[in-house]
């Protein structure tokens, strides 16, 4: 009789721990950081988006993004390979323009196998804490020892720092 209790708690340990299991092992990747990069330097800015690995994905796996255009216009797509080997996931779109501050710009991931079967889908939004007003209409600096751009400082002391760009009304 002394062994009745003992097979109940065990019983009920192990129920305890089959809910404690991952919920989320249909998620191989998830959210863990996002954010605009202002790069005064060379004049652009870009998204930047990172998944962290939180299980496995098949091999060969890509990431396609989407992401808006915040000077209007068609959206902004990249294809990344997911490398077996990489625990975080970087995706960064190409260099956009006419970003406005306090707006959410909407992200979509897609996580793709070899022959393009949707294993996961990633919708989010991206807000920018600055605005595209900070930049300079041209980089500040050309060349891999970042030479100071002529375009931009004159050869005389003067400095045109063109904030021509030109967007649309929010």
């Amino acid at each position: 009789m002394k062994a009745i209790p003992i097979v109940v708690s065990l019983l009920l340990a192990l129920s305890w721990l089959t809910g404690c299991q991952r919920e989320d092992l249909d998620e191989p990747l998830k959210l863990s950081g996002k954010v605009f990069i202002f790069n005064y330097r060379v004049a652009q800015a870009t998204y930047v988006v990172t998944l962290a690995r939180n299980g496995p994905l098949p091999d060969p796996s890509f990431v396609e993004t989407t992401f808006e255009n915040p000077a209007g216009g068609a959206p902004l797509v990249t294809r990344t390979k997911i490398f077996p080997f990489w625990e975080k996931v970087s995706l960064e779109s190409p260099p956009v323009h006419c970003v406005i501050k306090d707006r959410p710009y909407a992200v979509s991931i897609r996580i793709l196998d070899a022959s393009d079967k949707v294993q996961q889908t990633i919708e989010t939004t991206l807000t920018s804490s600055l605005d595209q007003t900070v930049m300079p209409g041209k980089a500040l600096v050309v060349g891999p020892v970042y030479t100071p751009n002529p375009e931009v400082y004159g050869a005389d002391g003067t400095v045109d720092y063109a904030k021509g760009q030109t967007c649309p009304a929010a």
